[in-house]
């Protein structure tokens, strides 16, 4: 592909079905996954360049935008950062070979909903579009409330009672994750799932640091340590 802007790869054109921008600059592999996405039953535009699908994505209307990192004329992870400046709510999945932690831990903080290492599987790859497409329809919801508590959904800030603060898009999550199931006992190695990935380092003590932020920023009350069980959000 040689365009700068989103190009619509050829299928059924609908309304209805989910649109996706793929931002990828491999020729094999964004026909491939675009066909894949078209055959899974998504609308797909595809985009070669970051300045193209940054330009196409600030239109909205996308249910997801899935990004590679390395592009040829902006860092992927620039991309990434101002598309979210732009559209803060736009759902993001990161596709990239860079595997290392550190590179998947700064997207996810940038705000990323996922994140994919090169080479991967298809099924996988339309399982996790699947995964983000049915959370980013979880009813079109701007604030989610659990008694005093309120998260909005759009602003990614929270308020206790004491007026609202900014969240990171890892506390945002993970505070989500938590008022779904308030009143619940959740297992660290389901937040760590959820959150970071199922291919995160299962022993790893993310979870119990970003736990601690969201103490600080909203009260240590908050937030049940639950001795074995993981935490637990009371219900409100």
């Amino acid at each position: 592909m040689t365009s700068s802007r989103a190009t619509p790869v050829a299928g059924v054109v609908d309304s209805a079905r989910p649109h996706i921008l793929l931002i990828e600059d491999e020729p094999t592999i964004s026909m491939l996954v675009a066909s894949a996405l078209v055959r899974a039953g998504f609308t797909v535009n595809c985009a070669d360049t970051g300045q193209g699908g940054l330009a196409d994505a600030a239109g909205g209307g996308y249910d997801l935008v899935m990004l590679d990192l390395v592009i040829p004329d902006l860092d992927g992870r620039i991309v990434l950062k101002r598309l979210l400046a732009e559209r803060p709510g736009q759902p993001v999945l990161v596709l990239s070979c860079l595997a290392d932690v550190q590179a998947k831990v700064e997207c996810l903080e940038l705000g990323a909903r996922d994140y994919v290492t090169k080479p991967f599987a298809l099924e996988e790859l339309i399982a996790r579009v699947r995964v983000q497409l049915r959370a980013g329809s979880r009813g079109h919801q701007e604030v989610l409330r659990n008694g005093a508590l309120s998260l909005d959904l759009w602003r990614l800030q929270a308020d206790s009672g004491r007026g609202p603060v900014p969240l990171t898009r890892l506390e945002f999550l993970l505070l989500r994750e938590l008022m779904e199931r308030a009143g619940e006992s959740v297992p660290k190695e389901r937040l760590l799932a959820s959150v970071w990935g199922y291919d995160f380092d299962p022993h790893s003590n993310v979870v119990d640091v970003c736990v601690w932020r969201l103490r600080t920023k909203l009260g240590f009350d908050l937030i049940k340590t639950v001795r074995g069980a993981g935490y637990r959000l009371a219900a409100g």
